[in-house]
């Protein structure tokens, strides 16, 4: 993967975005990975410590961030002996854009009991190379590098390794898992015709951090009715599932995204 890949550069106060941050929503808005990657990164960089997981995500993409000079107001909301919590502000031109709070528990000993687990697996998935495209699935059908070939209405997966958020600053796990969890939104809103719904928060929940560089995203559920849709994931690595993504979204037709009218440019890597 090229080393000075990343969604942002380091601008003064804030952050500049680069070319990796465009979104396909519109030629000036950022994608979700891009604002999720640097509420993630800036949350754990101020208030991380090894004590504590990083157990939940949440992120309100309040509205579309654009090719602006980007900013964050941070604010810890409970500083306890066993939860740490903390919320984060992406700023652009004076407004919101996005809104995250940030979840910690101390880690300690689980308790006596056995108790169920959905015994889910992820398929085997393709060697990792350094490209920067993603691995793309859907039942059916075997993987590809890009989701023109699984317009359809069945299940998806994805497997991807995150690209840095911040130019020469090397993402941790958490925020590589929280990076990629918001392919939740694609594997679940892609169809027969493309992407039509836009996701406007994403909640990832982790019970470990990933081991791995690479992670699978595989749907679980997808629920629609009257132009609002709900989705859910599972996060994977070589050691199995250790975490979840959920994602709300709302139709957008005027700007539908339909991957089969033309392939990516070398070198793309996101899909919203």
């Amino acid at each position: 993967m090229t080393d000075d890949a990343a969604y942002f550069t380091a601008d003064g106060d804030g952050f500049a975005p680069t070319r990796f941050a465009h979104s396909h929503w519109g030629p000036d808005h950022l994608n979700g990975p891009a604002i999720v990657g640097l509420a993630a990164w800036t949350l754990e960089k101020r208030f991380g410590s090894p004590e504590f997981m990083p157990t939940r995500l949440t992120v309100d993409l309040v509205r579309a961030g654009r090719n602006r000079h980007t900013t964050l107001d941070l604010r810890v909301v409970r500083d306890g002996r066993r939860v740490r919590s903390a919320e984060c502000d992406v700023v652009q031109e004076g407004r919101v854009v996005a809104r995250a709070t940030l979840v910690q528990y101390r880690r300690s000993e689980a308790p006596p009991g056995e108790l169920w687990t959905a015994g889910t697996a992820f398929p085997v998935a393709p060697v990792p190379d350094d490209d920067l495209l993603p691995y793309v699935t859907s039942e059916g059908a075997g993987w590809t590098r890009s989701p023109a070939d699984h317009q359809n209405d069945a299940r998806k997966r994805f497997f991807h390794n995150s690209i840095n958020v911040v130019a020469g600053q090397d993402s941790s796990g958490f925020v590589r898992a929280a990076q990629l969890a918001e392919a939740t939104s694609l594997v679940t809103n892609l169809g027969s015709a493309g992407i039509g719904y836009i996701n406007g928060d994403l909640t990832v929940a982790l019970s470990r951090l990933p081991v791995d560089r690479w992670i699978g995203v595989q749907a679980d559920s997808h629920h629609a009715t009257d132009g609002i849709a709900v989705g859910t994931a599972t996060l994977f690595d070589r050691l199995g599932a250790f975490g979840s993504g959920m994602t709300t979204a709302v139709a957008n037709p005027a700007a539908q995204i339909d991957f089969s009218k033309g392939r990516f440019r070398p070198g793309e890597i996101n899909y919203e």
